[in-house]
């Protein structure tokens, strides 16, 4: 009987240690695991606009080496559309955008300011590692580790409604929330 306690106590321990053989890239790229996964990233790809013939062919630009075309991406340009501003043709802020910009940078502006959160970020989360089971189970820990700096959104609008201060409405709270 004691051989094959023996006999399941070392393969338990060497199923643990096959278990957690797989490291970590360690880079930070992906937030929701804690843990990179090896594989494509399907947001890093922008389809190139459709070809479209301008009204008149001194519209098209010179060809550049290594420049730009109408087909390229214009990520920011579409967003800033969508949102109803107007893209800027040239560096700059439009006059029309002048105010929004001088609200939104009121207590300054980093020009690197997602490379710097995502260093914060990165060494939060390595002082703040899962529980050995967790890690060894690779188990998501996300929530968990960043309970402290999450807002309870409800609450937040229930305060700021007691105040008399005018809010959107909210949708209601989902199954497991506080």
């Amino acid at each position: 009987m004691r051989a094959k306690a023996g006999a399941g106590a070392i393969a338990m321990m060497a199923m643990l240690a096959v278990a957690g053989c797989s490291a970590p890239r360690g880079d930070g790229t992906d937030l929701m695991n804690l843990k990179s996964k090896d594989g494509p990233d399907e947001f890093a790809i922008l389809p190139p606009k459709p070809l479209t013939m301008p009204d008149t062919l001194s519209e098209l630009p010179d060809p550049t080496p290594g420049g730009s075309n109408r087909t390229d991406p214009t990520p920011e340009a579409d967003a800033i559309v969508a949102l109803g501003g107007k893209p800027q043709k040239a560096g700059g802020i439009p006059a029309a955008d002048g105010a929004l910009y001088a609200q939104a940078a009121r207590y300054g502006v980093e020009a690197n300011i997602r490379g710097v959160l995502a260093g914060e970020d990165l060494e939060w989360r390595r002082d703040h590692k899962g529980r050995i089971l967790e890690r060894l189970l690779n188990v998501n820990v996300y929530y968990r580790a960043y309970r402290k700096q999450s807002l309870d959104q409800h609450a937040e609008l229930e305060f700021w409604r007691a105040r008399g201060v005018r809010t959107p409405s909210a949708p209601p709270p989902q199954k497991g929330e506080n």
